[in-house]
C-alpha cells in the first residue's frame, strides 16, 4: 500500500492556478511595491495563459527546457507558470552567474529558450549573452543557430530596450493570438502531475552544479504542507525576499502561496529597508528569509520606526538559524509564529518543519518534525544502519518529495539515492523521543582535529552568544600536527570590539579545550551564494592562504 495514498494532491500546478482563478477571482494574487504590477488571481492566471500560448507560438513544446535568468521580477513568475502550463521544464539560473557558469548550465540543461533581464548588480547579462552567442544579433530571433550552444534557439528579453536578435517579453501578448485557445487547452489538459516541470540547479558549493528534476507533485505538495504549518489562508500576505530561482523562493514561498491562495508580495532584490517598507505598507502577515537577511533587518538603523502591525509567521531557513536571532525576530518583529524548515533542493526541499503551535523552545532549537508524506531517519554514515533516538548520524529521507534524479547524471543520482529510495542528504542530525530533529552539522563540514570529531555548529552557536559578535562561521584549516585546526571567522557588531585572545578565552572557559579555535579571524562579510548560503569551502581557501597554511594542506593530503 502506498503510504501517501489519499494524502497528496494528484493535480498539476496549472490546475491549481485555474482553481484559484475560479474561486477567488477578485482576491489579490501578486503585489509589487516598487513597480506598477498588481494582479488578482483571475487577471494573473489570464496573463499566464497568454504567455503560455506565446511560448507555443514560438515553437516551445512539451518537455523542452526554458531557462530564466532574472531577479524576482514579474516576468520570472509569468515564465515559470506559463512554461509548466504547456508541459515545458523551467530551468532556474542563479542570478550571480557569470559567463562560464551560464554556458555550463545552458549546455548541460539543453535549454531551448532563455528568458533574461538586463543584469544584476555588477553583472551585465546582455553583454555576457552576446559574448557567449555572438551570432544572436544577426540571426533569426525565433530560431537562432548558436555554435557554442546548439540547443538554444531563442532569447527573450524582459526590459525596456531589447537588444538585436532577442524577442521582447512585451511582444508575447501579441504572439499569443497565433495559437488557438482550443489547442492550448488541449495541451494543458493532457498534462499529469508526475511529469518533470522544473530543474533547479544545486548551488554548486562543491563541484559542478547539478540539475535537480522535480515534478508538479513534488513541489506543489511540498509547498502545501509547508503552508499548512504556517496556517496560511487566503487572508494572508507573504513578503518574498528570497530569490525565486532557489527552492526557498520557489517552493517555500511561491508554492506555499499557490496551495493556499495566499497573496505574494515579492521584493525584486533584497534590501533591509525595502523589505521593512513592503511588510509595513502591504500589511504582510508573513515573511521568509535566511538568517543573514533577518540579521540585516534587525541591525538596520531605521528598524525602530517600523511596527509590523500584523506580521505573525514565516520561515527562517537556508542555513543554520542562530538561536539568538530567532529569539530577536520573535520579540522585536512580532513573528511569534516563525518556523524553520530543513531540507535540500533534492527533496523539493522540505523534509521537516516546526509549526506555529510548537513552543518557542522547539522552534528555536530544532527544525521540527517530519512533514506529511516524508519518511525520515538517522543512519550511521559508515554502515547505513538506522540509529536510535539521541544518536547522531546522517539524515536520510524517502517519499513523494524526493527528486526524480539529476539531469543527465545517472551516476551522481545513484550516489544520492540508494536502492531503497532513501535520499542521503550529507547532513548530520539527531532526533529526540518526540520526533523533533536537530541538525548538528554537515558530514563534509566536520572538522577532525587529532582524531577528535568537531562539529562547527556547536561552536558557532556558542560564539554567537558573545555580546560583540554579529555573526560567525567555524571552519577547519590545514595543520601539520593535527590534520586540521579550528578557525573562527567573525563579524563584529557595529561599534563593538574584541580581540583574538578574548574570543579564545571565551570559548575555552565554557567548552572542551580541543574546541577552542586556534585562529580567530575578524572579517567584514562571508563569501555567499546568491541564495544566501555561506560558502565555507571558500572561507577555508581564503583562511588557508591568509594564515600561510598551504604547505600544511599539502602535507595533510599527501
Amino acid at each position: 500500500m502506498n503510504p501517501n495514498e489519499g494524502l497528496l494532491w494528484e493535480i498539476t500546478i496549472g490546475e491549481q492556478m485555474n482553481r484559484l482563478a475560479r474561486e477567488y477571482p477578485d482576491r489579490e494574487a501578486v503585489a509589487y511595491t516598487d513597480r506598477d504590477y498588481r494582479r488578482t488571481w483571475k487577471s494573473f492566471n489570464e496573463e499566464i495563459d497568454r504567455v503560455a500560448r506565446a511560448f507555443m507560438a514560438l515553437g516551445i513544446k512539451k518537455g523542452e527546457h526554458v531557462a530564466v535568468w532574472a531577479t524576482n521580477v514579474p516576468e520570472w513568475i509569468l515564465t515559470f507558470f506559463a512554461a509548466i502550463k504547456i508541459g515545458a521544464v523551467l530551468v532556474t539560473v542563479n542570478t550571480a552567474y557569470k559567463i562560464y557558469e551560464l554556458e555550463y548550465l545552458l549546455r548541460q540543461s539543453d535549454s531551448k529558450a532563455l528568458v533574461m533581464i538586463d543584469g544584476f548588480k555588477d553583472t551585465d547579462y546582455v553583454q555576457i549573452v552576446n559574448e557567449l552567442c555572438p551570432e544572436i544579433a544577426e540571426g533569426d530571433p525565433g530560431n537562432q543557430h548558436i555554435k557554442r550552444l546548439p540547443r538554444l534557439k531563442m532569447v527573450i528579453h524582459a526590459g525596456k530596450h531589447t537588444p538585436a536578435g532577442m524577442i521582447p517579453f512585451a511582444a508575447l501578448d501579441t504572439l499569443s493570438h497565433n495559437v488557438p485557445e482550443s489547442e492550448y487547452r488541449a495541451l494543458s489538459g493532457s498534462l499529469t502531475c508526475d511529469e518533470i516541470i522544473n530543474m533547479q540547479y544545486t548551488s554548486g558549493t562543491t563541484g559542478f552544479p547539478k540539475g535537480v528534476m522535480l515534478t508538479h507533485r513534488n513541489i506543489l505538495n511540498n509547498g502545501r504542507f509547508i503552508g499548512d504549518n504556517l496556517a496560511f489562508t487566503t487572508e494572508d500576505k507573504l513578503c518574498i525576499t528570497v530569490p525565486f530561482f532557489h527552492c526557498f523562493g520557489m517552493v517555500l514561498a511561491i508554492m506555499a502561496c499557490i496551495a493556499h491562495g495566499t497573496a505574494m508580495v515579492p521584493v525584486d532584490i533584497f534590501s533591509p529597508l525595502k523589505v521593512m517598507e513592503a511588510v509595513e505598507n502591504e500589511r504582510c502577515t508573513a515573511l521568509h528569509g535566511v538568517p543573514t537577511m533577518f540579521i540585516a533587518i534587525l541591525s538596520h538603523p531605521e528598524f525602530s520606526r517600523f511596527t509590523f502591525p500584523v506580521l505573525r509567521t514565516g520561515i527562517m531557513a537556508g542555513s543554520p538559524c542562530p538561536i539568538k536571532t530567532m529569539e530577536q525576530v520573535v520579540s522585536d518583529m512580532h513573528l511569534r509564529h516563525i518556523t524553520s524548515v530543513f531540507g535540500q533542493t533534492e527533496s523539493s526541499p522540505g523534509c521537516t518543519q516546526t509549526s506555529v503551535d510548537d513552543p518557542l523552545e522547539y522552534r528555536t532549537s530544532t527544525v521540527g518534525r517530519s512533514l506529511p508524506g516524508c519518511e525520515n531517519r538517522i543512519v550511521d554514515p559508515e554502515t547505513n544502519q538506522p540509529l536510535p533516538v539521541g544518536v547522531q548520524g546522517e539524515f536520510c529521507t524517502r517519499g513523494y518529495h524526493v527528486m526524480k534524479g539529476y539531469y543527465n547524471m545517472p551516476e551522481a543520482t545513484a550516489q544520492a539515492i540508494d536502492s531503497q529510495g532513501w535520499l542521503h542528504t550529507g547532513d548530520l542530525a539527531v532526533v529526540d523521543e518526540n520526533g523533533y530533529y536537530k541538525i548538528t552539522g554537515r558530514i563534509k563540514d566536520m572538522i577532525i582535529r587529532g582524531g577528535e570529531n568537531i562539529y562547527p555548529k556547536e561552536i558557532e552557536d556558542f560564539i554567537y552568544r558573545h555580546p560583540a559578535v554579529s555573526d560567525v562561521q567555524v571552519i577547519g584549516v590545514p595543520s601539520v600536527r593535527y590534520g586540521e585546526e579550528i578557525c573562527a571567522c567573525i563579524i563584529l557588531k557595529k561599534g563593538q570590539s574584541a580581540t583574538e585572545d578574548e574570543l579564545k578565552t571565551y570559548v575555552r572557559g565554557s567548552m572542551a579545550r580541543h574546541k577552542t579555535p586556534s585562529y580567530v579571524w575578524f572579517v567584514d562579510s562571508f563569501p555567499m551564494t546568491a541564495s544566501g548560503k555561506i560558502q565555507k569551502f571558500k572561507l577555508r581557501e581564503i583562511a588557508t592562504e591568509r594564515f600561510g597554511l598551504q604547505e600544511a594542506g599539502q602535507i595533510e593530503t599527501a
